[in-house]
């Protein structure tokens, strides 16, 4: 008889959608902002499931209190300048 293995747990919506959010306002990858998350947590000590979901909610508040928007300056140092908006290059 085949011993079947257990199923990995499900992640945690909560969590996932807090990293998520985190994730838009830093402008990095979602599994960037969770292992943002997870390397505070455990420097934290915190273990439990909601506390680090408490733990990303936070994280956010004080990444919207900051008020830098990583995107928007992502967005704006990827625009040409004034000056350079025509120039080609040769091949």
């Amino acid at each position: 008889m085949r011993e079947t293995l257990p199923m990995a747990g499900t992640p945690n919506r909560a969590f996932n959608t807090a990293c998520g959010r985190l994730a838009s306002r830093l402008g990095i990858s979602q599994s960037s902002a969770r292992r943002k998350v997870d390397i505070r947590a455990a420097a934290e000590g915190v273990r439990d499931p909601e506390a680090k979901r408490e733990l990303a909610e936070r994280m956010l508040a004080e990444a919207e209190a900051e008020g830098v928007d990583n995107g928007e300056l992502l967005t704006s140092l990827l625009e040409a300048l004034a000056s350079e908006r025509d120039f080609m290059t040769e091949d």
